[in-house]
């Protein structure tokens, strides 16, 4: 056990010099390279093998200096971790392009006499998407918090109300496994649910984020060209990331486990494998099984790590009060696991597009509900907008609901869709904190005290720790 210990600190003094040479002089990035995080080593494998900063990827391709590459890190699993962003503002005294006012800043203009303020982006990660409300709703709303001033703006000509939401930017990595582009699947051109028109579906969806991403978060005066677009989509599709080495468990693919960023490559995945809401003959809880052969490992890390994949899969949970959910099967109950939401064998996204909204938008002070009010107050919230949304229409008509994102309901103006958003898929988790779309989880110690209090999981404290060993193991 010393001789491992002393192995993963010469490891990660190796590894910090050899990703900041990487940084400084963009050389080509090797296959698999060890980044270091809060629990251990993430890496990520590309189908075409190493990589470096040639492709558009890398690329300015706008007027703001941001390439794709300022909001997929390499060395965050290709997300931004908040750590990540605080260092970058650091280094560069807030000159750097990811603090670029568009979405940066928590408003895109300061008040009268006052600077920019970007404490969102460098504190939790989150990124402002400014979103105009669909000419037709469901629904009402208003802002009862505004802390920064712009929750709500309206143009002066047309009328039309933007709303501002702060989300956490997704890997751009693992994404062969999608089955909505976006959270809040705004970028979802074309449907992810058939076998048949997958693959070409999601390489259009993804070259339409591309495009977008370029004309809106890059600020570019033209979008890219068809090359440089599909340079871009081929480059992210050849990627999968993942936790590779644990502090403590050690290598994550040593043992008989099939942890690491190379199997993950190797999972094979179809729209509806393993659909929980499907025919019951096709589901099966176990959804993840990386860890089974450390069940009866030598080493109690390893142990622990196998342990808290059997809680992720079996453990009960009552699910109640999820839109998206209990409402679309008409069970105000619904006794479930972990992986009734995240089916997906081995990558824990829905294999099928089912947004839900289990509570984590919500905030303390304005939530009636007292098991969702319990499980917010184990967040470390962002102090962001809230919004009241009353419902006007359908069976609905009358619900009010508090939240500072009201989700898909801002793409469709429906009631139904208030709030509700993809489970994101639970790999390289360790490298990316904070959690949840608002970043409202600091660790993934918070993650399991929400799903804990929220869904009444009744875990003891071992049965805590085993979890959070296993998600970081991811």
């Amino acid at each position: 056990m010393k001789m491992r210990k002393t192995a993963m600190r010469s490891l990660a003094v190796f590894a910090t010099f050899c990703a900041t040479a990487l940084t400084v002089a963009a050389l080509t990035i090797p296959n698999l390279f060890p980044f270091l995080d809060s629990s251990g080593f993430v890496s990520t494998y590309s189908s075409t093998g190493s990589f470096n900063e040639n492709n558009a990827f890398f690329q300015s391709l706008g007027t703001n200096g941001r390439t794709c590459a300022t909001c997929h890190v390499v060395s965050n699993g290709m997300g931004l971790s908040a750590a990540q962003a605080q260092l970058v503002y650091a280094v560069s005294h807030g000159k750097d392009p990811l603090f670029s006012a568009v979405d940066g800043a928590v408003c895109p203009t300061a008040a009268p006499r006052q600077s920019l303020n970007f404490n969102l982006l460098r504190q939790y990660g989150l990124i402002r998407i400014a979103l105009t409300l669909p000419s037709t709703l469901q629904f009402t709303i208003s802002a009862v918090q505004d802390p920064y001033g712009c929750a709500i703006t309206t143009d002066p000509t047309t009328g039309a109300q933007t709303i501002s939401v702060y989300r956490r930017p997704l890997p751009a990595t693992n994404l062969g496994f999608l089955t909505s582009v976006m959270w809040d699947g705004r970028e979802t051109v074309v449907p992810l649910n058939n076998v048949s028109t997958f693959a070409a579906n999601l390489f259009a969806d993804l070259s339409h984020q591309a495009i977008d991403a370029t004309t809106i978060h890059a600020q570019a005066a033209n979008p890219p060209t068809t090359a440089q677009v599909n340079q871009i989509v081929n480059f992210e599709l050849a990627l999968n990331s993942a936790q590779a080495i644990d502090f403590l468990a050690g290598f994550l693919n040593f043992y008989g486990a099939n942890g690491g960023a190379q199997f993950l490559s190797k999972v094979p995945f179809y729209p509806g494998i393993n659909d929980s809401l499907g025919p019951p003959s096709g589901f099966t809880p176990n959804a993840f099984t990386i860890y089974s052969k450390w069940a009866s490992s030598a080493d109690p890390n390893q142990r622990s790590v196998a342990r808290g994949e059997q809680i992720f899969n079996t453990q009960p949970l009552v699910i109640t009060d999820v839109r998206g959910l209990n409402d679309a099967l008409n069970q105000p109950t619904i006794s479930g696991t972990c992986t009734t939401c995240h089916d997906t064998p081995n990558v824990g996204d829905h294999s099928l597009a089912v947004p839900l909204e289990i509570g984590t938008s919500r905030t303390v002070n304005y939530e009636t509900d007292p098991t969702i009010q319990a499980a917010v107050s184990q967040l470390s919230m962002p102090n962001l907008p809230i919004y009241q949304v009353t419902c006007n229409e359908g069976p609905d008509a009358g619900e009010v609901t508090y939240t500072s994102d009201p989700g898909k309901a801002l793409l469709t103006g429906n009631c139904a869709d208030v709030g509700r958003g993809k489970g994101l898929i639970l790999r390289g988790l360790a490298a990316r904190a904070p959690y949840f779309h608002n970043g409202a989880a600091a660790t993934l110690d918070q993650v399991v005290d929400f799903y804990n209090v929220r869904f009444q999981m009744n875990l003891t404290p071992q049965q805590h720790a085993d979890l959070v060993n296993f998600l970081k193991t991811l």
